[in-house]
């Protein structure tokens, strides 16, 4: 172990930029869209749209703090320093809690994936392999990290291309797999109960699971204290958000819903394995667990790194215990992997213990605890806009487009959504869950963090005011005027 404080910036421009394409396709995409079109129907893709909109404006605002400002523990830190370190508090530690509840849950679905192939094998033993190898790998060096992470993601990336461009082949040759119902092609979208069957609350009640499918991110931000060159690896990875979820999330969706009815979507398995099924891939299962199993691990991978790295940025500013700030000889914060490892391990014993039903909680409260983070980022950056000087506005590397207009609709949007799941019964005790979770976060912070910090302060103050002797001055002077080089 070493002494070293500092983050190795071992991410480059391709890591980023596969890390932050990764960590937005994973199961959310795979299993909650058919979900998400079951609520809204065809018109899902605006709440895909609406959401995709809303969420490049959020790293567009991240992006412009992280560029002018690249250091780990990303928005927790922009949080504290802009809106209070209380604020920054609990973005921190919900960041932390919401990455511990999506890994706890792909941790699990692993050992369902698995069960496909090896019916007989206890889950708990994937489980625990699973847990030890990414452990093992974070612990290596970033760069490993960041290489694994690629290759993950080209991985669901070509799965998704070929799924898209079977597709529209489905749909160019007009094959239904036997089906006498229908008929593949964009008629589907209005065909079978209009664009909008469940009216706007089906649209309104299906963007809580479109934005869950988004959640992660934001781990753009996260990457900035080990990027190689954050000013130049930032933008080029935020830029391509738009093009992602047009590509890999509208237009996937698109292509669902030309080929089959919505009606029909999701109630024969994965719609991903329908499409693969009328291609006539009868292995199409097999191909989908590859592929599931695959989004998997690097979700729970990019969990461990995200959260690690947010719990060692808090512990530099008092936030967290300083022990998260141990780093290893490669600059890795071993401790806060350890950390999520033991915690991971929680999931073993879970498997066990919830039934399927509690999963759709979990995704709620995920759901509430990112649209809490992208809310604080935004305020954030809104805050740090007004701190600043009109000079400093026009030198910013990476400013947010449509200022002010563009946050501040966000930030509604934002509201808008935490609403909603208020008034939606199903995603109401995440709203609970979400509220206890602050308080308990603002009590901590008042017994704990603040009397700290108060301290340290008064320590700093006092160390200013202390009154050097007279005689003490008279000598530096003395030393001062000795050491001076006259120059004629």
């Amino acid at each position: 172990m070493s002494e070293n404080s500092t983050l190795s910036r071992g991410l480059n421009t391709r890591h980023i930029r596969f890390l932050a394409l990764g960590s937005a396709i994973g199961t959310g995409l795979f299993y909650g869209s058919a979900a998400a079109i079951q609520l809204a129907g065809p018109s899902v893709i605006l709440a895909y749209l609406f959401a995709g909109i809303a969420i490049y404006i959020v790293m567009r605002a991240l992006g412009e703090m992280a560029v002018r400002n690249p250091v780990s523990g990303s928005f927790s830190h922009y949080a504290s320093q802009y809106i209070g370190p209380l604020a920054g508090f609990t973005t921190g530690w919900t960041y932390v809690f919401e990455m511990i509840i999506v890994a706890l849950a792909d941790v699990t679905a692993f050992g369902l994936y698995m069960g496909l192939w090896y019916p007989d094998v206890p889950r708990w033993i994937w489980i625990m392999s699973l847990i030890m190898f990414l452990g093992a790998i974070n612990l290596i060096h970033v760069k490993v990290f960041g290489e694994l992470e690629f290759w993950l993601s080209i991985i669901k990336v070509t799965a998704i291309v070929a799924m898209i461009v079977g597709g529209f082949g489905l749909m160019f040759y007009g094959f239904n797999g036997g089906h006498q119902d229908f008929v593949p092609g964009i008629a589907n979208l209005w065909e079978h109960g209009g664009f909008m069957p469940n009216g706007i609350g089906g649209l309104i009640a299906s963007l809580t699971v479109v934005v869950f499918a988004f959640g992660g991110i934001e781990i753009i931000g996260i990457t900035a204290g080990e990027s190689a060159e954050p000013k130049k690896s930032i933008p080029k990875a935020i830029n391509a958000v738009p093009v992602r979820i047009l590509l890999f999330y509208v237009l996937t969706i698109f292509v669902l819903m030309s080929i089959f009815p919505w009606n029909q979507i999701g109630t024969q398995g994965s719609p991903f394995v329908q499409i693969f099924e009328n291609l006539g891939i009868s292995s199409a299962a097999n191909i989908l667990n590859i592929v599931v199993i695959t989004a998997a691990v690097s979700a729970i991978n990019s969990d461990v790194f995200g959260a690690g790295r947010m719990l060692f940025g808090m512990s530099t500013r008092g936030q967290a215990p300083k022990v998260f700030q141990k780093l290893t000889r490669n600059g890795v914060p071993w401790m806060t992997v350890v950390m999520m490892v033991a915690v991971l391990m929680v999931g073993v014993l879970l498997n066990y213990l919830i039934p399927k039903d509690v999963f759709l909680i979990i995704a709620s409260i995920a759901t509430f605890a990112t649209v809490w983070v992208w809310l604080m980022i935004l305020l954030a950056q809104v805050a740090m806009r007004r701190q600043m000087s009109p000079q400093e506005v026009k030198e910013l590397g990476f400013p947010i487009i449509g200022w002010p207009y563009a946050p501040a609709i966000t930030i509604a949007f934002m509201v808008f959504i935490l609403a909603m799941m208020a008034y939606f019964p199903a995603s109401r005790p995440a709203i609970y869950v979400g509220i206890v979770w602050l308080v308990i976060l603002t009590i901590a912070y008042k017994i704990w963090v603040e009397p700290k910090q108060q301290n340290d302060a008064d320590d700093d103050q006092s160390s200013e005011n202390v009154e050097v002797p007279a005689s003490v001055k008279a000598s530096v002077k003395l030393d001062v005027a000795d050491n001076v080089e006259v120059k004629s």
